[in-house]
Parts: structure tokens; sequence; C-alpha cells
């Protein structure tokens, strides 16, 4: 039997290459009317679906052989640009065009007298991880101080921490986002540290400079990552060939002075944060008869057909938010589903005719919070600017009258006033509010303050109130002050084994009863973790009999979902304490209330039997591990 040429071995396609491909397979199954699986692929081509996976996936490499014989599958000509190996000599290396980058060093225009520090952020696999290399070796080559995680951390080293560290220290954060970035917690999280910095800071430090890679600028990115980068202007690589294109834009920019880059900065600032929600929640979009499984992160669209309905919650909310008066609260852990049921909603309420204004308190930066009076004026001018109405601050804002007074002025006698139809205001996120005591006492009992206005008098009979938050309210109110014991209250369960069935059929799988069983045995019916396992299995890349195995290695489908849960507790040494009591059951149910609500709203625990247990057996299993 002959022998594979070393050259046969270990291919991976290309950009160019996959592209090429996924276009191909794309036309395919427009014209046959088919979804494109792996088992389509494999009856109709006779490739295993194994192969295909590894080829577009581009994780392992593949024989030459596999990857010519799928590409010939459906009539296309492999060229020598639709694949590399995946092992570089060290002549290979030499051959890239590194030479070709490290030269525009000498290019007049981008020479820069100063040192930056930069922080890469990229995932651990190609092209993100040859373009990491390929940028940090031409950084460090025009004197700049480049770190990158996976270079730097040494072993034992808690990485969160070094993390943490290094966005503080660094001038820019350059991120590669892959497409995996959309259900990337880490990198979310990542990005969410780098604008707080940012923006308390007199040099708006670090500069967030953002490409994509791999995919298009027209593809949505999750909830929080589309609002962190929101109008920050971001750049597309496609193939090697945009590599020199935008790192000399890099250097460029690097030779730039900072104060000419800081305006762009304070622009941002001045942006609504929510045009994307509004724009979702004001369109009439009917859910979609059939899709691709998507990539689950953040919220869903109100157009998709993976949005599992909890009856009767949605048509109990439908109804009170288009009642005079109307005060909904939403409460769940993390990941649950709150802000996805919020924009049903909105877009419920715009379809009525209804003003809507969606606000994120996660995405308000902390300077906001400094005191009353600034964040009520934030406030005003948000949903006004929302509700397209010029700022009138001046005319309505006086030292005498105090800030509360001064904000129900302002939406009583100028933007309820302008408005002829029911404004509903989506509160989302509003635990964040609940960091600043001062605020939160005084912010939330305006709001139940307007909330019984409406009952008495008809310009707030306009007003109606959608509340989402987290974890109890652990602020110590009066019970006549607070917002949280009146309107309709709503507990997000998760989902039950019915649910689960019909989403694992939304994803084409047809599950028995028994399979349904052996995956909420893994993760419960939390909606997150459900979607991420249906996702992989319809996708091919894992089977439910795979699943064990898979969630405890550090590469499996929940590896940065768990790492991000294990950050938060590792910043707070009480509630590694209090977790390690639950997974061990050491004393659960003895825990402090605030402990208890902490670990509640990060979705780790649930109360059951008068005792705190871990949520699904996922966590047990991990954190008996790791803490």
């Amino acid at each position: 039997m002959k022998k594979k040429s070393r050259r046969d071995r270990g291919q991976i396609i290309t950009t160019s290459g996959l592209k090429k491909l996924n276009e191909t397979i794309e036309q395919w199954k427009q014209q046959y009317n088919l979804r494109g699986t792996l088992a389509e692929i494999e009856a109709e081509f006779g490739v295993g679906s194994d192969t295909i996976s590894k080829i577009r996936q581009r994780r392992v490499s593949a024989d030459l052989s596999k990857i010519q014989q799928l590409f010939a599958a459906f009539g296309l000509t492999l060229d020598e640009t639709d694949y590399r190996s995946g092992k570089k000599s060290s002549s290979q290396k030499e051959s890239e065009p590194l030479a070709q980058l490290i030269q525009l060093l000498n290019e007049q225009q981008i020479l820069t007298q100063n040192s930056f520090q930069i922080f890469i952020s990229y995932h651990t696999q190609d092209p993100d991880q040859e373009l990491a290399r390929q940028f940090k070796k031409v950084l460090t080559a025009a004197g700049h101080q480049v770190f990158m995680l996976a270079e730097h951390i040494r072993l034992g080293e808690n990485w969160f921490r070094r993390i943490n560290k290094e966005l503080k220290r660094c001038d820019y954060l350059l991120l590669f986002l892959p497409p995996q970035s959309a259900q990337s917690e880490l990198l979310t999280y990542q990005v969410q540290l780098a604008r707080e910095l940012q923006f308390s800071r007199p040099d708006r430090k670090p500069i967030i400079l953002p490409i994509r890679v791999g995919f298009s600028l027209g593809t949505a990115l999750n909830h929080d990552l589309r609002g962190y980068l929101y109008r920050i202007q971001q750049r597309e690589w496609r193939s090697p060939e945009d590599t020199v294109i935008i790192l000399k834009e890099v250097l460029t920019l690097l030779a730039t002075r900072v104060s000419n880059i800081l305006p762009e900065i304070e622009k941002q600032k001045q942006i609504s944060l929510s045009e994307e929600i509004s724009s979702i929640a004001s369109a009439n979009f009917p859910p979609l008869p059939s899709a691709e499984p998507e990539i689950p992160g953040g919220q869903i669209d109100v157009a998709s057909r993976f949005y599992i309905e909890r009856p009767p919650i949605e048509e109990r909310c439908y109804q009170t938010i288009l009642q005079p008066s109307g005060l909904i609260r939403i409460k769940a852990p993390r990941q649950m589903g709150k802000t996805s049921l919020m924009a049903r909603i909105l877009h419920h309420a715009a379809l009525q005719g209804y003003r809507t204004v969606p606000l994120s308190f996660q995405l308000v930066d902390k300077e906001v919070f400094s005191n009353l009076e600034k964040f009520l004026k934030w406030f005003c001018a948000y949903v006004g600017r929302e509700l397209h109405l010029p700022n009138q601050l001046h005319n309505y804002w006086d030292d005498i009258s105090g800030s509360k007074v001064n904000c129900k002025d302002y939406f009583e006698k100028y933007l309820l006033a302008q408005i002829d139809h029911p404004l509903v205001l989506g509160l989302d996120e509003i635990d964040r509010v609940f960091q600043y005591p001062d605020i939160a006492e005084d912010f939330l009992g305006l709001l139940r303050g307007w909330h019984e206005e409406s009952k008495r008098r008809a310009i707030w009979k306009k007003l109606r109130l959608l509340v989402v938050h987290s974890t109890e309210v652990y602020i110590p109110m009066n019970i006549n002050q607070s917002p949280f014991n009146v309107g309709l209250p709503i507990d997000l369960p998760e989902f039950n084994s019915q649910q689960v069935k019909d989403l694992a059929s939304r994803h084409n799988l047809r599950w028995s009863e028994s399979e349904v069983e052996r995956l909420m045995a893994i993760v419960g019916g939390h909606p997150y973790l459900v979607r991420v396992a249906l996702y992989h299995i319809s996708k091919q890349y894992l089977t439910l009999e795979d699943l064990p195995a898979n969630i405890m290695s550090e590469t499996g489908i929940y590896s940065d979902h768990l790492r991000r849960h294990l950050w938060n507790l590792e910043e707070y040494p009480e509630l590694v304490a209090a977790m390690r009591n639950v997974v061990y059951e050491k004393s659960p149910g003895e825990l402090t209330g605030i402990l208890g609500f902490k670990l509640d709203s990060l979705g780790l625990v649930k109360w059951k039997d008068n005792k705190y247990h871990p949520r699904c057996e996922l966590y047990r299993q991990y954190f008996q591990v790791h803490l």
C-alpha cells in the first residue's frame, strides 16, 4: 500500500477556500431545498460527516485527499490558495509576508515616538492565533509592549486576575473577534471591563480596536457585545491579503497623537445603547418558519424560531402592558431569558402603536452613578433622546425643587405631554442600580410614585413600566415606596421536559423522552445551557453520548461559560466559600441572605426544600473540581 507523502498530511483549508466551499454548499441547499446538515451531505456525496466537520471547522488538520474529495463532490477545483499546511516548517515561516509587514516600519508616516502597552485578545485557534502572532511580531518590532494571554501567563497563575491587571495597564485592546464570539462570555467580560475602565479615566484608555476574523460586519454579535462595541468602528479580516492592510492601519493609528483619537471616544458616550433593540421592538417581524440552528448567546431575536414560550407568562405580560398603570416585574437569574421576554413585550406594545424605550443599566457608564442629580438628568435625557425629542433639561431643572421633583416634572410636563400614545419603559438589568444604595432608594421610590400617579391622573396613565432584575432586592425600602411589591410579578422558571423536547425538535432533533431526560440530568432546564447543547448536537459537532465527557473538558462546549462563573466567584472570597459549601452540601441552608441572593443572581444555585442546591449537575461537578 502506497504511503501518503508528508505533503498530503496535516492540511487546513484557508479562509478563502472555506468561503468558496460554504457559498457552494449554500447554493446546493437552496437549489434542492435542503438544510445542508452533515448527514445530508454524507448521504448525497459519500464524504464522511466527521471529515466534513473537521475540514469546515478548521480545528484539526485533514488529509489533502479528503479536502480534494469534498471539493470535487461539489464540482469545485481545489487551488493551492484553498489550503495550507497545518504545521509550518521554519523555512515556510520565513516565506510568509511577515517580512513585508515589518518593512512597513520603515515608512516615515507610521513611525511613532511612543511605546504603548497593547493587549491582544484572540481565539486560540487559527486563523486568529496566527494573526495574533503576526501582529505581535510587527508591533514589538515597532517598539510597543504586547501582552498575549497564552504566552505570558505562567503555569498555576490565576489568569482571571492577570487579565484584569493587564487590561488596567494597557493603552489599547486589540480585539480579534472570531465567529464564536457570539457565545464567548469571557470575551464579552473583557470588553465590558475595558469599557468600564475607558469611561472612568480622563485618558479614556484602553482604546478598543475590534477586528472581525472570518465573519462579516453584517453578522450580529451577542446582545452585550453589540452594546459595548456600538459605534466603535470595526474592521473585517477575510483573507491573508487583508493582514497587511489592517496592520498598516493599526500602525498608523498608533503613530497618531492620542488627543486626536479621544474626540471619537467622547462621541461614543453620547450614542444610544439601545437603538438596535428599539428597531427590533418596533418592527413587525413574524417568526421564521425554519432556520439553521443559532449560536446561543444573549437576547434571542424576536423573529427567532428558537424562543420557547413558558405559558401563561407571555400572554399575561402582553395583556398587562396594555393596561393603564401597567407594571411588570421580571425576575430570574442571568441567562434565563429575561431580556428576550422584555424584547417580546416591547415588540407587542409597539405593534399596538405604543412608544417603547428599552434601557439596559448594565451598559451605563460608572460616572453616571456618581450622584442622584447626575443620574436622573442622564435618565431624562436618555429617554428623551430615544423618543427623538430635543433636550430641554435647562427649562425644567432648577436648584430649589430637588432632583426627584425636577425629574418628575420633566416626564410629566415635557416627555409624556409631547407624545400621543402610551410609553413603555423597559428597564433591564436594574440590579446595577442596587450597587449604589443612595441612588437606588430614591430612584426606585420615584418609579413607585409614578406608578401610583398613573392610578389617579390621566397624563401618567400613558406610562407603563417593565422592570427586569436578577436578584432579590436587598436594599431596605419602605414597603409603600418600593416598586417591587406592586404590579405583575414574573419569576421565570427553567424549561420543563416538554419545552426541552420542543426546542430539540426546532433544532431538527427527533428526540425521545429518555434522550431529553439524559440532557436534563446534566444541565436541568436552564435555557442557555440547553440551547448550547442542542446547537452543537444539531450541528453534529458532538453527540448526546459525548456530552458527559465533553462538559469537563478544558475545551468543552461549556468551558467558556464555566470559566466565566469561576472568574466571578474568585473575585469575591466569601462567594467561593459559600459555593463550596453548596456543592459539598456543607450547611447550604445557612447561607446569609446576601450571599444566597448573589449566587442565585449568577444562576449558580436554586432554593429547594429549605436549602440551596447547585442549579444543575454540570455546576456541581465542575465546582467540586475547581473550588
